[in-house]
């Protein structure tokens, strides 16, 4: 029997879709407990982590596809660093991440895989304290008790990863993006609640498939993020974890496509020290709502080591 040629181009499209939204999305659905927090000045976190995702993915019913999977991963290398910014207590961090991707499915009878692995668009972020701690050495830091706090942050993803304009599917999306974003988090005793609303910005990808003659945009994706911790003692810690993203419809030549995202995710995290300056953080998190896109079960796994000026 020889090979529909046309359906397995229909399904190659589709799971272009299914990897755009797979790599897109998850970086709309990162679940980042204590992502805001206070340290004192000449704070020092270099860290390496390795998250893996997969699971089914949810189309239109009257698209003649079934079966479809995805299976990605990812390693990433990341520094952190505590800056005065004006008086303010504020830090800068940037990631490096590298990743792979396996998507199959089945259409009219016909099975395909793609594979596609290299760099990941690397990131940025500068996060400043607008309300609750000043910027202060260690001596004056052992006196801080946290309450209330406000946050605000930039993320820039910058362009640096793999991509090639004469592939469909590619690792990087040859486009900036920025994100504004702004954190309350409100410590009652051992228990923390934080809450981060935020939004990506995307610019236009003018190097789109088929060999660079075709622009790809995307509308603004809204995040939200909601996290419930206890700390059992100083570096021992477990969050709830839940967010939601909504938006993101690309158009391709200033055609529009029917994906808009719609999702929510919910998960678990568990820091434990293994030493004074080294801890292990382990997060598990699945999709519980879906419009369009991937079902995903997510675990990750990061090791951080921290260090002081002297």
């Amino acid at each position: 029997m020889r090979k529909n040629s046309g359906a397995l181009a229909v399904l190659t499209r589709i799971l272009t879709v299914v990897f755009l939204l797979s790599a897109g999305s998850l970086r709309a659905q990162d679940l980042d407990p204590r992502g805001y927090a206070v340290t004192p000045l000449g704070t020092n976190f270099l860290g390496i982590g390795f998250g893996r995702t997969w699971g089914d993915v949810s189309f239109d019913p009257s698209l003649p596809v079934t079966d479809v999977t995805a299976r990605l991963g990812a390693v990433s290398l990341g520094y952190y660093r505590s800056l005065n910014f004006f008086g303010r207590s504020a830090n800068v961090r940037v990631a490096f991440p590298y990743g792979w991707g396996h998507l199959e499915g089945i259409l009219q009878g016909q099975f395909t895989t793609l594979d596609r692995y290299g760099l990941i668009d690397s990131r940025a972020q500068l996060t400043v304290n607008l309300l609750g701690a000043p910027a202060m050495t260690r001596p004056e830091f052992r006196q801080y008790r946290p309450k209330t706090n406000l946050f605000a942050s930039f993320t820039v993803q910058i362009p640096d990863g793999n991509y090639h304009s004469d592939r469909l599917i590619n690792i990087g999306n040859n486009r900036w993006a920025f994100k504004p974003e702004v954190a309350w988090t409100q410590a009652l005793g051992k228990w923390t609640v934080e809450a981060y609303a935020g939004v990506w910005f995307f610019t236009t990808n003018t190097s789109y498939y088929p060999a660079g003659t075709s622009e790809r945009s995307q509308d603004p994706l809204a995040s939200f993020q909601a996290h419930v911790s206890y700390t059992f003692r100083p570096g021992l810690w477990a969050a709830f974890d839940a967010t939601y993203y909504s938006g993101g419809l690309t158009s391709v030549n200033g055609i529009p496509k029917n994906d808009r995202q719609s999702a929510s995710r919910a998960g678990l995290t568990l820091n434990v020290p293994i030493a004074a300056n080294q801890a292990i953080k382990a997060q598990f998190a699945r999709t519980t709502t879906i419009r369009v896109g991937g079902k995903f079960n997510v675990a990750t796994l990061s090791y951080s080591y921290s260090w002081f000026d002297k």
